[in-house]
Order: structure tokens, then sequence, then C-alpha cells
């Protein structure tokens, strides 16, 4: 059985899917078999890795039971990948029947052997889609640029966009940790520093971790894995 990993927030532009795609390109380097699962109809981490979203099965193909998940994953240089596209925005009014939070779970089960981490990348809303990845995880990430509005409405927290000589970054950490603290869960140490490499990434169909793997973002991604590895081991 694979350890299930939902990275999530209701906030968008907080850093999701970049967070998504650098778990998936870390633990693939460090020899894990992973797996990505985009739960957002934008399609963004199939998109930032290379994939021709637009021309291929989805997860929604695969929660509306047209196609078997097996067929509907796709490799990419950060291990496998089951796509997403605008389709899936179908999902809050297709999926009503008793049981529609169990979907990704049932269809999951198929695969979960063949996998150490399966990271799933969640869209920015509270919703069936969102509550399907929630059910499935052993554990939830919620990236948060260190904003007081970032607070509102939030698992274990992972500070993006992060800079040290800002006060008020300062302050958002130690608010955070005190949310956290009342959560019974905890803040990574592991910061996720700003830089143009981030943005840049995406275009070129890669992970931060390869585009730019000198970088400061990239450095901070790997802290974070080996957290995660430490907290939330493979079976």
């Amino acid at each position: 059985m694979s350890a299930v990993i939902a990275i999530t927030n209701q906030k968008g532009g907080v850093g999701k899917t970049t967070t998504s795609c650098a778990l998936l390109a870390g633990l693939h380097q460090m020899g894990r078999r992973v797996l990505g699962v985009d739960l957002d109809p934008q399609g963004s981490l199939g998109f930032c890795l290379g994939l021709d979203i637009d021309n291929c099965a989805t997860v929604y193909d695969v929660m509306k039971g047209s196609r078997p998940i097996k067929e509907v994953i796709v490799p990419s240089e950060c291990g496998d990948i089951l796509p997403s596209n605008i389709l899936l925005s179908a999902a809050e009014l297709e999926f009503n029947r008793p049981g529609r939070e169990f979907l990704l779970k049932a269809a999951l089960t198929e695969v979960q052997d063949d996998y150490d981490y399966i990271i799933v990348d969640t869209p920015p809303a509270l919703n069936v889609l969102t509550v399907n990845a929630y059910v499935v995880a052993d554990g939830l990430i919620i990236p948060m640029a260190p904003e007081i509005l970032s607070l509102l409405g939030v698992a274990q927290i992972l500070l993006n966009k992060y800079n040290q000589r800002f006060t008020l970054n300062r302050e958002v950490l130690d608010m955070a940790g005190q949310i956290a603290a009342q959560l019974d869960t905890s803040v990574f140490q592991a910061k996720v520093r700003t830089s143009v490499s981030v943005a840049e990434a995406p275009a070129h169909g890669e992970s931060v971790l390869s585009y730019a793997p000198s970088s400061k973002p990239a450095a901070d991604f790997r802290a974070l894995i080996d957290e995660i590895v430490r907290a939330l081991p493979s079976p």
C-alpha cells in the first residue's frame, strides 16, 4: 500500500501544483515509485510536467467509470501521472450519487500496491473533488503564502514564497504555528523561498528540481521531502 498525500488549500495561487510537482520529482529522484493525481480541472499538474492534457484520457474518465485507471495513467520524467483537464469541471453536478466521495479511493485501490507515494493535487475549492482527496489521503499538506489572509480557513502547513527578512513573514510563521498547535499538527521546518525559476519551470515542462536544481527553492523542496519521508514513510 502506498502513502497518499493531498496538497490542498481553498485559496488559489499558494503553490499547490508547484509543491506537487516538486514532491513527485524529488521522490522519483530518490528511487521511490510515485503517482501524481491531478484533481484540478485546470489540469496544471499534467501541463507543468509536459503532458498533452487536451488529448488524453483523464481522472474524469476513471471516476465516472468509463476507463480503467491503468489505461489512463501516463508516464512523465517525474513519475506516473493521472491527468486532468477542463472536463473534470462537470464533477460537482455529475457525481451526485451516494458514495460519490469514495470514487477516487475506489479507483486507486487497483494501483496502490504499485507505488510508494501518491501525491494528489487538489483544486482551490472545497468541493466533491477535494473531499475525494481527503477521503483517500493519509496526510494533508497545506501550502500557504506568508500573508495574513492565508491563515483564514486553515494537516500540516508549508510556508511558500517565504522571506525571513520580512517582518510580516515572521509574524505569519508565528501565527501559523499557533494555529497548527490548535489543530494538533505542525508547520514544516522547511520554508520554500521564492525565485523566478519556480515560475519558469512549468513553461519547460519540468519541476523546479530538474529545471533549476541549484536554486534556493529546489534546496528547500529537498529539505521538505526529507521531512515528509521521515514523518510518513512509505509502507
